[in-house]
């Protein structure tokens, strides 16, 4: 069985729920705290294995190419500066992995960038992780689901236990249980109404996947939105190999696609952070006796 060495990440997206600060800086680059969110979804791929990281991009995305780049005229001011700490913390960026950048072609929707992977991927199977979302956890989520796909040799889906008020926003699985926290997914109920949901199981943010899936999601029709949708391709590949959700352990969920939980995510992040940590949290204490 080949390893999985590579990871594709889109990162093409417009940012409109962030909008205005988006209009000049990709959503994928907004801080949490000191480090971009890139930056926490790259450092999981890479302690899980990953070598190659395929960032599909647009004309918009140049500063996360910029981040990941090797910053010689930076590093040298630092030096001359006697920060040594903060070189080395831009020189390790550039050597998180080998990077490798894609200018996304073809219709909206989320399988297309997927898709122009295809000649980088080549005939391996692959992982892929949205750019603005990411699970907390150890070992790291990709890690787990690299492990279930080695263990059985199925494609995987990360997946995470959601209040059941909560599960008309993702997708939600069907499952039949395999062994601990695998389970067979029967069905993937795309953000079902109130009290129709199978379970409490959401299906979503990182993959394992076949390169089977390039030749599906060629064939595979617009759907909804008139977009092409990597969730309509894997329910094609379903009827014709099993797929395994891998409910993540020891993990948190962090959607920093949108306005409130990407705040909540700076200020847990913040709570915990050496430099800060300390004056913030008295600092909220403080805020709160004014609420």
């Amino acid at each position: 069985m080949k390893k999985i060495t590579k990871l594709v990440i889109p990162v093409a997206g417009m940012g409109t729920r962030f909008l205005p600060a988006t209009k000049a800086m990709p959503k994928e680059m907004l801080p949490i705290v000191d480090k971009p969110i890139i930056q926490y979804i790259v450092e999981e791929a890479v302690a899980s294995g990953i070598k190659d990281i395929i960032l599909v991009t647009g004309w918009h995305k140049r500063s996360i190419e910029d981040h990941f780049d090797y910053p010689y005229e930076l590093e040298k001011r630092l030096l001359e500066s006697g920060k040594e700490k903060q070189a080395a913390e831009v020189r390790e960026i550039a050597n998180l992995a080998n990077f490798i950048y894609i200018r996304q072609k073809g219709p909206y929707g989320n399988g297309t960038p997927v898709l122009n992977a295809r000649q980088v991927v080549g005939e391996e199977p692959f992982a892929v992780m949205w750019g603005d979302e990411f699970i907390y956890s150890n070992p790291p989520r990709l890690k787990q689901l690299i492990s279930a796909y080695e263990k059985y040799g199925k494609p995987c889906i990360s997946a995470v236990r959601v209040p059941e008020i909560q599960t008309s926003k993702y997708g939600i699985a069907d499952v039949s249980l395999v062994h601990d926290n695998v389970y067979k997914i029967n069905r993937i109920v795309e953000k079902p109404k109130a009290g129709e949901a199978p379970s409490n199981l959401a299906a979503h943010g990182a993959y394992v996947l076949p390169p089977d899936i390039f030749d599906i999601l060629e064939k595979t029709p617009l759907g909804q939105g008139n977009e092409l949708w990597l969730v309509d391709a894997i329910t094609a590949l379903a009827k014709i190999e099993d797929i395994y959700a891998v409910e993540i352990q020891n993990g948190k969920y962090y959607d920093t696609g949108n306005k409130l939980e990407y705040l909540k995510t700076v200020v847990e992040f913040a709570l915990k952070h050496p430099e800060v940590s300390r004056e913030f949290r008295e600092y909220l204490l403080e805020i709160s006796k004014t609420l």
